[in-house]
Parts: structure tokens; sequence; C-alpha cells
């Protein structure tokens, strides 16, 4: 109701533009429970003949799946513009889009990963190769976009991260971590396995588009660069971005215009964009 009422006040002031939103409710088999997603279509999505490249745009922490719709007021004129699908799933308060090894209800990449591209395929006209498929998100989500891009480089083509918390191990007691990794003393191979730095060690050039950026008054300023020296160290392709602001809408409304811009350029590249 809180999300329909504010769509309703976008659209009396103006603030929308031609691109639409579906909220819609997508079943997890592996969660057994249903979960919240907005699908956002471009003004281009009204030509039944064309099939669009698809980015999924992930929250942060405390979050959930309307976020980016209520709280990023130039997300719909940059998504028209780009002309791509965008697709917003629930993350859950603290899910960090892993697989929970301690708790079996939180199976987060298996659904942002899997289930939810699945259903986006069989119900939306997407174009249906990894060429055409790009991952990002802010703080949490920012991890999740990068951690589940690298985990299923077969299926996504482009990622990115804003403000990402790219290693959280710095931050032992905070976000609910502990609750689905267990504590980092006695469990500290699951924070190990789980965290995006260390997933580079899998990655070599060209496996994957990457764009990461962050605020120099970022808490999580100094894991990003961390991973961008590690990502040159390796000689793996990407782009960093370091600009004035800290962990709040105003810098991430400012962020996700650059992000989805370098996805299209992407898709461009890749002919599945017209």
């Amino acid at each position: 109701m809180r999300l329909f009422f504010s769509l309703l006040l976008l659209l009396l002031s103006g603030i929308i533009h031609a691109a639409t939103v579906d909220t819609i409710l997508i079943y997890s088999n592996s969660m057994h429970k249903n979960v919240k997603c907005i699908v956002i279509k471009p003004e281009a999505y009204r030509n039944k003949t064309k099939h669009l490249p698809v980015v999924y745009l992930l929250h942060g922490y405390s979050g959930d799946y309307s976020n980016w719709i209520l709280k990023a007021p130039d997300l719909l004129k940059t998504i028209d513009e780009n002309k791509m699908l965008v697709v917003c799933p629930d993350g859950a308060y603290g899910s960090w889009y892993f697989d929970s090894p301690v708790d079996s209800s939180m199976k987060y990449e298996t659904n942002v990963a899997t289930e939810i591209p699945a259903y986006i395929d069989a119900h939306y006209r997407t174009v249906k190769d990894r060429k055409a498929r790009a991952i990002t998100g802010l703080s949490m989500g920012g991890h999740g976009a990068l951690y589940l891009a690298i985990r299923h480089k077969d299926f996504f083509g482009a990622a990115g991260s804003m403000s990402g918390g790219v290693d959280f191990r710095p931050f032992p007691d905070n976000w609910d971590i502990k609750k689905y990794l267990g504590d980092f003393a006695t469990h500290a191979d699951n924070w190990n396995n789980n965290v995006v730095i260390n997933l580079v060690d899998q990655l070599q050039n060209n496996d994957l588009k990457i764009i990461f950026d962050c605020g120099v008054d970022d808490f999580f300023i100094d894991v990003n660069r961390n991973l961008h020296k590690k990502l040159l160290d390796k000689k793996i392709d990407h782009d960093y971005i370091e600009r004035p602001g800290a962990h709040n809408w105003e810098y991430w409304n400012n962020s996700v215009k650059y992000q989805l811009l370098y996805f299209k350029e992407f898709f461009r590249k890749n002919n599945v964009l017209n």
C-alpha cells in the first residue's frame, strides 16, 4: 500500500516518465515463499517486437525491493533514456545475497541469481544471453551484485557496485552478517569464502565487465580501494571511480546514472541494444 501511494504521488507530480512499473510476486522453490520484485519497463518495451537487455538492481541492508523506485527520483527517466529492463528483487533485511551456510531458510544467491531471472526471462521480452544481462547494487547490494556475477559469470556479462561492502570482514559485528555466516572467530572459513575480494581469485581478465565506485567519505572506501588494487595486481580490466560523497541516497541517485550508462555501452557493443 505504501508503494502504491508513493507511485501515485509521483505520477500526480509529473515525475514519472514513460517508463512503467510492475510489482510482482515470484515464488521461490528454494525458500518456499513468495519474493516481491519490481520490474521497470522503458517506453521502448511498448514495441511488441523488441526484446531488451536486463539490469538487476539490488538494494542495501535494511532495505527492500521498493527502495530504488522510491528513493532515486531520477531512476525512471534514466531507464527510459537507456532502453533497458531493470529488475529490483527483494533481498531481505540482511541477506547479503548469499546462500547462508548456517540458516537454510536464507538462499538469496539461488533466488536472485537463478529463480528470479528464470521468471523474468519466461514472462518478459528479454534478450536471453549473458551479453544482455548486468547486475549492480548499493552497499550490501553492491557486494551482492559482484558476488553473484563472479559466481555466475556464465549467466551475467557485466557487474557493478555502488558503495559496496566488498570486504565485510573488518566489520564482524555489523549488519547481521554473523547471523548468516556464524561468528567470525569460529567460522572464519564461511566469511573468507563468501567475501567479494576473495572471489576475485576466480576471475580471469575479460570474464566480466566490471564497474564499481565509492564516495571518499564512505566507511567502505578502504575496502573498495583494496578491491581496486587487487584487480590491478591481477591485471583484470575494470572501471573504478571515487567521487565526493558518503553512504547515502544523494550519492546513489547520482551513481546509478553512470552505471546504467556503462551497461548501455556494454549492451550496445554486444549488439543487444538498438
